[in-house]
């Protein structure tokens, strides 16, 4: 047993190992009980599973203050905040996807479970590399800042650009080197089918799969931002991964409660936007008053300002717009 209480990255194996469980669990729970067959979850059902996700994920940081410590505590809920939040922009783009593919609501379900085990492991190798770099490089921070102060601009800028899906260049490649079903074969991510040109049996991806690479590479895409964004509230592997984790198992949950009403939460990009642009500047701040860093508690204020200001900027601009009956 002395090999539970061996550090890696820093914490206990134990603790890593009953986060990891505590992880396997739900994903066991959401696809083997809740969500056995294909059907279309309700806004309704959605929000009670994101509130559900979202209570766990806030709870985990009392496990957090008692192991580690009240500043520990805070910063974990600082990263779990501020990677929830950016998720939201990930809804959007996972939105286009889906309806680039005509992919229906029964068969949803299934592309982010897979995608989210995808994310656990891609986020995983991520983290634990910025930590090696962070560790060995203390000046990277800097960059990471510098870097989320430029996206942030740039997000801002971009606002009302959409995400284009057809000109994907990567979704091109995977059109020019798979074959590729005429339309979706249930919840099937490969079929066997006759080829067009050689009229022989091959293995041939559907748009499902095209659909669950795309929301892979969206989300790798947006981890360039997230990760160093948590990376800049703090450095310790354990609250980095933990924070990361508990916010992206909610995802799915979601983005089913926020793709009908995604319209009114528009002006959130800009809050974002702010949002990103405040972390990175940070610790340029810190070092220009003399500070080590800018104290947990006043950085987990500003950030609930921040989006607090941004979901009720949005939802009153937006006012005037249906929202969907909660079925």
């Amino acid at each position: 047993m002395e090999f539970l209480t061996l550090l890696w990255l820093g914490k206990p194996v134990w603790m890593w190992l009953a986060f990891m469980g505590l992880v396997a669990a739900l994903l066991a729970l959401d696809l083997g009980v809740l969500h056995r067959k294909a059907r279309e979850i309700g806004v309704k059902e959605s929000l009670k599973l994101s509130a559900f996700y979202i209570v766990l994920g806030l709870a985990f940081s009392g496990f957090v203050w008692w192991q580690l410590g009240e500043t520990a505590a805070i910063n974990y809920v600082t990263g779990f905040v501020v990677e929830k939040s950016l998720a939201m922009d990930n809804v959007f783009v996972i939105a286009m996807i889906f309806t680039y593919f005509a992919i229906p609501r029964q068969y949803q379900h299934r592309v982010l479970f897979w995608g989210i085990l995808g994310v656990i492991v891609l986020r995983a190798i991520m983290i634990a590399l910025g930590a090696t770099i962070v560790s060995e490089f203390g000046w990277v921070l800097y960059i990471f800042a510098a870097f989320l102060i430029f996206t942030g601009i740039k997000m801002w800028r971009m606002v009302d650009t959409p995400y284009d899906v057809a000109n994907s260049p990567l979704l091109g490649w995977l059109k020019r080197h798979m074959r590729v079903t005429d339309g979706l074969r249930g919840t099937a991510f490969f079929v066997q089918e006759r080829d067009a040109k050689t009229g022989t049996m091959a293995r041939h991806a559907t748009p499902l799969f095209l659909a669950l690479v795309m929301i892979e590479f969206a989300d790798l895409v947006f981890a360039v931002d997230s990760v160093p964004a948590i990376f800049a509230i703090t450095t310790d592997p354990f609250i980095v991964y933990t924070s990361n984790i508990f916010a992206i198992l909610g995802l799915r949950a979601l983005y089913f409660a926020l793709s009908a009403l995604v319209d009114r939460f528009h002006y959130l990009k800009y809050a974002l936007a702010v949002l990103l642009v405040f972390i990175g500047s940070k610790i340029f701040v810190a070092d220009a008053l003399g500070l080590a860093k800018i104290p947990p508690v006043v950085s987990l204020g500003i950030t609930a300002a921040i989006l607090t200001t941004g979901v009720v900027y949005s939802l009153w601009r937006t006012r005037g717009e249906p929202t969907p009956s909660l079925t």
